[in-house]
């Protein structure tokens, strides 16, 4: 979720400095587990040059039309990677759902219109986006119950023997805090560990590894295959936390042999403010996945109310009480705007304007006025770009009060987050020459 601090009407998050005030040394510890990339001047006649690049790019852009599946408008909106813009197919979509499949059909639905099913179905058009063959999605609940069902199931399925659970050390705090308890409920330990050394950590007392795909203040991608590997090669679980990651760039469930996954549906999948979450069991551990929250939606006879638990067959398993109806199918009307988009060129896109981004901030701003704590390199980058700033939360504000729209994370750190699917190159270079103008007012320079 977006830092309420990023925007105008909030109160600052600390003392910030000046907009446009003189370039100071930020000295902060770099987040994530590696270095920044560099971000520094350019000649003045770069602006003409970047206006055509950002125009030929957007000519030549395979998803350009894609863009015309969302409700934006002239603002520049670089927080998608906290909140997908809207989908013109959900208003419809919900007003169906609300007049007619509830107004008339009223109970009827869950079968008649498909409620029951839901949970499932809609897993199955996530799955490609994740790289998972199908009935081993399901949607439902949150991020952070889906977290807890997948480190205790995966606690459970581990040789007692093992008794570590190793955390991502730069984890988005919520995983960290279930992980904590998983631990305390079931007798286990936790170990933060920075993503890139989990491999190397992972050893006869570990039985699972909870990591994220893509670092949320960084943008830094950690390489899913080769973790799950060397977790696999340890003996341990490794269950992978996908929220920044999914339908930003291909992810590799199946192929990567991943244990258990999770990932939220209001990012890059557009799903709408608290749209339920998913989790991913692989097939063949389904029948050893052991829910610590079973309910009567995941029974193998939901209906006989019987007083003792058996669990349901496949990814219904990982279902626990009636499932979020409204939000749900203004998930399944989301997922639309991906009909006949390719995830390949989802990245290809992303990377691209990442770069451009980045290109047009050192060109147009003075060198040491900001510093990207995203890495450079495409195989290790997500789909943000995180940029160290002093006076950040201010900095911000101003942004959004002139219609660039991104996010700010404690200390320092300016966050913009592109979605290929209605992203232009426009929009990126608009970003960066507001920035400038914000942080070195006419006059200053």
């Amino acid at each position: 979720m977006s830092d309420p601090t990023a925007h105008p009407e909030q109160p600052a998050a600390a003392a910030p400095a000046a907009a446009g005030a003189a370039a100071t040394a930020v000295q902060t510890p770099a987040y994530g587990d590696g270095g920044p990339a560099a971000v520094s001047g350019a000649p003045e006649s770069a602006p003409a040059a970047l206006a055509a690049r950002a125009a030929a790019l957007d000519a030549a852009d395979p998803l350009a039309a894609v863009r015309d599946r969302f409700a934006l408008d002239d603002t520049v909106y670089l927080d998608g990677n906290s909140l997908g813009a809207l989908s013109t197919g959900v208003l419809p979509r919900l007003t169906d759902v609300v007049t007619r499949e509830w107004g008339e059909l009223r109970i009827r639905s869950w079968e008649e219109s498909g409620w029951w099913t839901a949970p499932e179905r809609i897993g199955d058009r996530i799955a490609p986006l994740v790289g998972a063959a199908p009935g081993q999605v399901v949607v439902g609940d949150s991020t952070s119950v889906n977290v807890f069902k997948a480190v205790v199931a995966a606690v459970r399925m581990a040789p007692a023997d093992r008794t570590e659970i190793l955390v991502d050390a730069a984890t988005f705090p919520t995983d960290g805090y279930v992980a904590a308890s998983a631990a305390r409920l079931t007798g286990h330990t936790v170990r933060a560990v920075a993503a890139g050394e989990m491999a190397a950590a992972a050893d006869d007392r570990t039985a699972l590894a909870l990591v994220n795909h893509v670092d949320y203040r960084t943008g830094r991608l950690h390489d899913l295959p080769g973790i799950t590997a060397a977790l696999h090669q340890a003996g341990a679980l490794a269950v992978w936390d996908l929220c920044h990651s999914a339908g930003a760039l291909p992810v590799t469930l199946d192929a990567s042999g991943v244990d258990l996954a999770v990932g939220c549906t209001y990012k890059y999948l557009n799903g709408g403010p608290g749209a339920p979450a998913y989790l991913y069991v692989r097939r063949d551990l389904q029948p050893r996945f052991d829910s610590p929250l079973p309910g009567w939606n995941s029974h193998a006879d939901p209906f006989g109310m019987a007083p003792g638990y058996e669990p349901a067959d496949g990814a219904p398993r990982g279902r626990v009480g009636t499932p979020e109806i409204l939000s749900l199918l203004a998930l399944d009307a989301a997922l639309d705007a991906w009909d006949g988009v390719d995830i390949a060129d989802v990245r290809a896109k992303s990377l691209a304007l990442t770069d451009f981004f980045l290109d047009c901030v050192a060109a147009l701003l003075p060198p040491g006025l900001v510093e990207s704590v995203t890495p450079a390199d495409h195989a290790e980058r997500g789909s943000q770009v995180s940029l160290r700033c002093a006076g950040a939360g201010e900095v911000m504000r101003e942004l959004t009060a002139r219609g660039i729209v991104g996010d700010f994370r404690r200390p320092d750190v300016l966050r913009f987050g592109f979605t290929p699917l209605y992203t232009r190159y426009a929009d990126a270079l608009r970003a960066a020459r507001v920035l400038a103008d914000v942080l070195v007012p006419e006059g200053t320079a």
